[in-house]
Formats: structure tokens, C-alpha cells, sequence
């Protein structure tokens, strides 16, 4: 009789210390980034990513370029919701809490200004 008292107080703890933790870090770690063309800006082919909260926008824009393979001299602006484009020292994790939908964040990215 116990051991049956016992077991189930141990599976819960299993189960809220095995479910709860596991999904908050995942969620703290990683974010869906949908990335999108805009103009002339060649588009890449495989648009979904998985990116760092922690990353900021500047690091996110260094690797498209370095990505697509763009000359140094040339600038690439990021923008959220074809609407605004956010500082470069912002994270990815904030813009995802205010802006992202669908669990994922959707930034389009472009050559030369396009919003804002």
C-alpha cells in the first residue's frame, strides 16, 4: 500500500518537472523567422529558420548578406510586418513577444528602403 501512495506523488513530479521545463526551454530558445524578399533582393530557398532569442537583428543581418552572398558595399534593410524597421542592437526574442503570430515572426528583408 505504500508503494501505491507513493508512486503516483513521484509520476506527477516526473511529468510537471519532465513537461514544464522542457517546454519553456524551447520556447526560450528558439524562434521561428520567416524571411521574405523584397524588390530586387534575390530570395533565398529556404525561408524558415530557427534563430536564437538572443540574437540581435544586426547578427541576423550579417548572415543574410553573408548568406545571398552581397558585396560588402551594399545594404541590406530588415523590416517587420512590411511596416517599420527595428534598430539593429534589438533582439530577435522581443520582436517575436510584441510583433510575431502564428509562432513564428515574419521579417522581410530588401536591398533598398522599402517601409517606413
Amino acid at each position: 500500500m505504500s508503494d501505491n501512495a507513493e508512486s503516483p506523488t513521484e509520476t506527477q513530479k516526473e511529468e510537471t518537472t519532465s513537461t514544464d521545463p522542457s517546454a519553456t526551454s524551447d520556447e526560450k530558445k528558439k524562434i521561428d523567422v520567416l524571411l521574405k524578399a523584397v524588390g530586387d533582393t534575390p530570395i533565398m530557398k529556404k525561408k524558415k529558420w530557427a534563430v536564437d532569442r538572443g540574437r540581435t537583428l544586426q547578427s541576423l543581418s550579417q548572415f543574410i548578406s553573408r548568406f545571398l552572398k552581397l558585396d560588402a558595399s551594399e545594404q541590406l534593410f530588415i523590416y517587420v510586418n512590411q511596416s517599420f524597421a527595428p534598430s539593429p542592437d534589438q533582439e530577435v526574442g522581443i520582436l517575436f513577444d510584441c510583433f510575431g503570430s502564428d509562432g513564428k515572426l515574419v521579417l522581410h528583408y530588401c536591398k533598398s528602403q522599402a517601409w517606413g
